[in-house]
C-alpha cells in the first residue's frame, strides 16, 4: 500500500509544483488544466487554466494536487507534509527556499522525538511555506545556527 497526499490550491497549483520541482529536485509527471478536459464545463471560462490534476514525483514518493474551483478553496489546516533529509546542508538549503514568503513555526533545532527515518533525535523545523502548505522538515544530524523565527511574506 502507498499513501499519497492530495493537495488543493487556490489557482496556484502549477506555480507551487514548479517551485517544489526546482526546490526538492522533483519531477512533474502530470499537469492537466481544466481546459481541454471533460471537466472544463464544470468551471467558469476564466478558471479553465487552473489545474484539474497534477502529480509530482519526489524520489520514490508521489504528491498529487489540483486547483479548487473558484470560491470553493479552503486553506489547509490540521496537517503538515513531512520531508526527511539525510544531509543537514541540504536541509538548510531546502529550509531557506521553503521559508521565503512563508512563516517559520519552529526554527531548525534538535528535536526531542525520534522519527521512523532516524534512530536518534534529529533536527527539525516547521514552516508554513509559500503556497499555503505547512511543512515539517527533518534532518538526521544537527544543523548549524538558528534561523530567524519569521520571514516577511
Amino acid at each position: 500500500m502507498q499513501l499519497n497526499p492530495y493537495l488543493f490550491f487556490d489557482g496556484k497549483c502549477e506555480a507551487a509544483f514548479k517551485f517544489y520541482e526546482q526546490t526538492l529536485g522533483a519531477k512533474i509527471e502530470a499537469m492537466m488544466p481544466y481546459e481541454g478536459s471533460p471537466a472544463a464545463e464544470q468551471v467558469p471560462a476564466e478558471a479553465r487554466k487552473r489545474i484539474l490534476h497534477a502529480m509530482l514525483r519526489i524520489g520514490d514518493q508521489v504528491l498529487m494536487a489540483s486547483d479548487e474551483a473558484p470560491g470553493k478553496y479552503e486553506a489547509p489546516r490540521g496537517f503538515y507534509v513531512s520531508i526527511n533529509l539525510q544531509d543537514p546542508s541540504e536541509a538548510e538549503r531546502v529550509f531557506g527556499a521553503l521559508s521565503k514568503g512563508g512563516n517559520i513555526t519552529l526554527p531548525i533545532a534538535k528535536t526531542f522525538w525520534p522519527t521512523s527515518s532516524f534512530s536518534e533525535s534529529p533536527s527539525g523545523t516547521m514552516v508554513s511555506a509559500s503556497f499555503g502548505l505547512s511543512i515539517n522538515l527533518i534532518t538526521a544530524r544537527s544543523v548549524s545556527g538558528s534561523p530567524p523565527t519569521t520571514f516577511a511574506a
